[in-house]
């Protein structure tokens, strides 16, 4: 333990004496740990101070002559002290004075500086080794401690659960909540178990999730819980190379975190890492037979799938099925791997995703497709989720989720059914890039006229194509008589130079304005 005023007040050997009423001083000031002891007779000793001394003096500096003294040097000196961050100063009796002047002892007493009397017989020196002694075994006690520690979390490592056994020693050790948040943004372990609660874990996730989205190594300090009046600090650490984070490490407040804990909590980290750089190889390899479970599985080879499966993460999703498709970006694409692994553990594999390019497939029983929205709104991507039907239709079922990725790509990353589609019916799927061009050229001679004259003449036949061709529905909606609507579909099929009258030349025109839209 380090040494602090307190501690020198306690040691019989240095005789010292407390002069400052302990009601006066901050709750803490005696127990601050003091760093060195440093003696000066100086009128002005604070240039050559740092915080957290013991300065000791004999006051040279205030005159032989009591009579004489001046309160306002008394006061200028304690506030420059003051200023300094000192935690004590003691004053030396029986060199120049037979004791420790009042005014020193008011003028700490108003500044808070605590004030002790050394005794003639107490040479500073003494009070100095002292110092010096319990700092070094401190030191050396704190060294042993670490020393210990990462003895213990090396053994920890070689468990079974090696990262686990470890957060659980580095908590022991530190006496405090661990936790690790893994690649997903999804908190994979704490220790101890439930030792952070809501809102402080909600805020530590969300702040850890931010961390890991920016891609960039780096550590922070979040006061977390401080909503409802509890604040904890807590320190957040990164795991992994930049561009490449494997997860985030999160460690509570503790006395023990000094240098040596510092030490510790970097072997935690370097140990950490290695062991999620080697789940991320074991992750490849399991995309890589994902993967080609996924084709032969599209190929109509579910029994093979269905073995493999079963052996490595549980059974295949039970029908009614949904095939979810999501695009994959290359940033993204070992998170969105790890987000999906946890998914199937937590399934007990009833859920089964493999990449295919540069996306992904997810396969999921009906009543979990609620995974199309996840994926797409923690990575920000365009999802195409199938109907649901057989495993054994798995191949008609992707291509319905191709469709429907397609449609979510052409707007802003989102969620497309497939069942939304279809009830679209077959001609919203020329609202396509190549056949835009083809509608506008179509409905050119409509924009061109209504453009020159300012007229409505494409809207009126929109609304007339929507109401199958009746012109008094039409009319009535348009707010003008029916001939009005006559009239103008007439000028319509001259500027169009097609006849209105059929279903082929009303579905053509319906199309077109499908595809521009």
């Amino acid at each position: 333990m380090k040494p602090t005023v307190r501690t020198l007040l306690e040691r019989a050997d240095l005789a010292l004496t407390l002069l400052t009423d302990d009601v006066l001083l901050d709750p803490a000031a005696l127990d601050t740990a003091v760093p060195w002891v440093h003696s000066s007779d100086l009128a002005d000793p604070a240039p050559f101070l740092e915080p957290g001394q013991v300065l000791l003096t004999t006051g040279t500096q205030f005159g032989v002559d009591a009579g004489h003294d001046d309160p306002a040097g008394f006061e200028a000196y304690v506030e420059r002290l003051a200023g300094a961050g000192i935690s004590a100063l003691g004053f030396g009796t029986e060199v120049v004075r037979a004791g420790t002047p009042t005014l020193l002892v008011e003028a700490c007493a108003r500044h808070g500086v605590p004030l002790f009397e050394v005794p003639y017989r107490t040479p500073f020196i003494r009070v100095a080794r002292t110092v010096a002694a319990l700092n070094a075994d401190d030191s050396n006690a704190r060294q042993a401690w670490a020393l210990q520690a990462q003895r213990a979390i090396s053994l920890a490592a070689l468990r079974p659960d090696g990262l686990g056994a470890t957060l659980a020693e580095l908590s022991a050790r530190l006496g405090t909540w661990v936790g690790l948040v893994d690649a997903a943004g999804a908190l994979d372990r704490e220790a101890p178990a439930g030792g952070l609660a809501q809102p402080a874990l909600g805020e530590v996730v969300g702040e850890a999730r931010s961390m890991l989205r920016r891609g960039q190594r780096a550590s922070r300090t979040l006061e977390a819980g401080a909503s409802v009046g509890a604040p904890q600090r807590m320190t957040l650490q990164t795991l992994g190379a930049g561009g490449a984070l494997r997860g985030v490490l999160a460690i509570g407040d503790s006395p023990e975190l000094d240098q040596a804990g510092r030490e510790v909590v970097t072997s935690v980290i370097a140990l950490a890492g290695l062991a999620l750089e080697q789940n991320r190889d074991l992750d490849r390899a399991r995309g890589h037979l994902r993967s080609g479970l996924l084709r032969s599985m599209l190929a109509g080879d579910v029994e093979l799938a269905s073995d493999v499966s079963a052996e490595m993460w549980g059974p295949l999703p039970a029908d009614p099925v949904r095939v979810v498709i999501a695009d994959l970006p290359a940033a993204t694409a070992d998170r969105m791997t790890e987000f999906l692994e946890l998914r199937v553990d937590d399934r007990d594999g009833r859920l089964f995703f493999g990449r295919a390019g540069d996306s992904v497939v997810v396969i999921c029983e009906d009543e979990d497709r609620g995974i199309a929205d996840e994926v797409a709104g923690e990575f920000e991507v365009p999802a195409g989720v199938s109907d649901a039907g057989p495993l054994a239709d798995l191949a008609r079922l992707h291509e319905q989720s191709l469709r429907s990725v397609e449609r979510a790509r052409e707007t802003a990353p989102a969620v497309v059914w497939f069942d939304d589609i279809s009830r679209q019916g077959v001609l919203a799927f020329l609202a396509r890039t190549d056949a835009r061009a083809v509608a506008r050229a179509t409905l050119e001679p409509l924009l061109e006229y209504d453009r020159a004259q300012g007229t409505s003449l494409l809207d009126t036949t929109r609304t007339w194509l929507e109401h199958g061709g009746q012109f008094d529905a039409t009319a009535q909606e348009l707010g003008v008589h029916r001939h009005t609507v006559r009239s103008r579909i007439a000028l319509a099929e001259k500027l169009l130079a097609r006849d209105l009258s059929g279903f082929h030349a009303r579905a053509d025109l319906w199309a077109a304005l499908l595809a521009t839209e």
